[in-house]
């Protein structure tokens, strides 16, 4: 499984270690510094995201991921006040 980390902190290598020792491949790992690699291409072979981001972020994260027909799974606290909107996107 193509997997894209969305949130490179210690939860995220966490993540890594135990997607590895399983044999699935991290093809995308997403951190403050390198938003800007989230984009629909780096997406077009990812099979699932995993987020485990910042509140401030998450929303957007799990948007763009369903946007581009990625499956989220979602980590992040603090973002639920969002979550009616991304119910709704996602069976959109």
């Amino acid at each position: 499984m193509n997997i894209a980390i969305l949130g490179y902190g210690k939860m995220g290598r966490a993540i890594e270690s135990i997607c590895a020792s399983k044999g699935h491949s991290i093809e995308l790992k997403i951190h403050s510094t390198n938003t800007h690699l989230l984009n629909t291409k780096n997406l077009s072979n990812i099979d699932v995201a995993i987020e485990f981001s910042t509140p401030h972020t998450a929303f957007d994260n799990i948007a763009f991921c369903l946007k581009n027909n990625v499956p989220v799974i979602s980590g992040t606290t603090g973002w639920l006040e969002e979550l009616p909107k991304i119910k709704k996107l996602c069976k959109e």
